[in-house]
């Protein structure tokens, strides 16, 4: 069972639920430490105290705030704990709204919620279901290491999730990093759309979504631990022109087509209008005053 990283209770108007805390996700990528290169041994960070010179151990650490060089304000995990805020003992709900309504830019790591006891169970059902029936989501407030914190409460498989939220504030503007204005025609708008028909999926199982990343790094370590060669990389051809797309219509037409053929549709897709080649004629006035001249200039 995963270790309880926070214990509380939900705040819902007049009803306490009891709860603990767990991380909803795991990590399992390859870690790797640093060695140096010469003897592969281990390089290691310590943490040396500026005065004195010399190794401190965790327990002799403490947080401070620096109010300049020579003045620091030593605040103890008693202190945090003891703050004179509503949320630093529970996770108190302050509205429900839609969740379309939430950015989801906002909305960070998820932990599940836990009831702590049979007693709790039953407030804590309570909150479930009524989330459920109203199709909404709850906002609230939260104090975890350190600081105050927004979240989002949600249901997921008859359990209560929690998700970190950033404020306002936290959020930047992209206004700036926006392109200038572009000038699009109806067709590849169009086009563009059918290419995202073509990849709509009803849900998120296949190879196309596992972790092929670690996949190919495990094989990279057991290949070097055995001794064998390392495996050859499976590079995509490099596209022409310096990667920019020469004819944006004809790249979005060839990927409708290869997207409906990786579905196991038709792939067949309305043929692109072929360019008329312009061939320039002569007047035949100019082309009669021309040879007249030549008669001309003959006699």
């Amino acid at each position: 069972m995963p270790h309880a990283i926070w214990t509380g209770a939900i705040s819902f108007g007049l009803v306490t639920i009891p709860i603990r805390v767990t991380a909803a996700t795991e990590n399992h990528s390859i870690r790797f430490h640093q060695y140096h290169l010469e003897d592969m041994s281990r390089i290691r960070t310590r943490k040396i105290c500026e005065i004195e010179d010399r190794e401190v151990t965790n327990d002799e650490i403490g947080k401070g705030y620096e109010i300049s060089e020579d003045q620091v304000i030593p605040v103890t995990d008693d202190d945090l704990r003891d703050m004179p805020l509503p949320t630093a003992k529970a996770i108190e709900i302050a509205a429900f709204v839609p969740l379309d309504s939430i950015d989801p830019i906002r909305i960070g790591d998820g932990y599940y919620l836990e009831a702590t006891s049979p007693v709790a169970a039953k407030p804590y059902v309570l909150l479930r279901k009524a989330l459920e029936r109203s199709s909404k989501v709850a906002v609230a407030k939260f104090a975890w290491s350190g600081r105050e914190r927004l979240g989002l409460l949600r249901v997921r498989d008859d359990v209560i999730v929690l998700h970190s939220m950033k404020w306002d504030d936290e959020i930047r503007d992209p206004a700036e990093l926006a392109p200038r204005q572009i000038d699009l025609t109806d067709k590849e708008i169009e086009e563009a759309r059918r290419l995202i028909d073509g990849m709509t999926r009803e849900d998120m199982e296949g190879d196309e979504f596992t972790d092929s990343y670690t996949d190919a790094l495990a094989e990279l370590i057991t290949a070097k631990r055995e001794g064998h060669s390392l495996p050859e990389a499976d590079r995509p051809a490099a596209a022409k022109g310096g990667g920019e797309v020469v004819d944006l219509m004809a790249a979005l037409h060839e990927s409708v087509s290869k997207a409906r053929a990786a579905r196991g549709e038709d792939a067949t897709v309305h043929e692109m209008p072929k360019k008329k080649t312009a061939v320039k004629k002569v007047p035949a006035k100019k082309t009669a005053a021309k040879k007249t001249a030549g008669k001309s200039r003959s006699a």
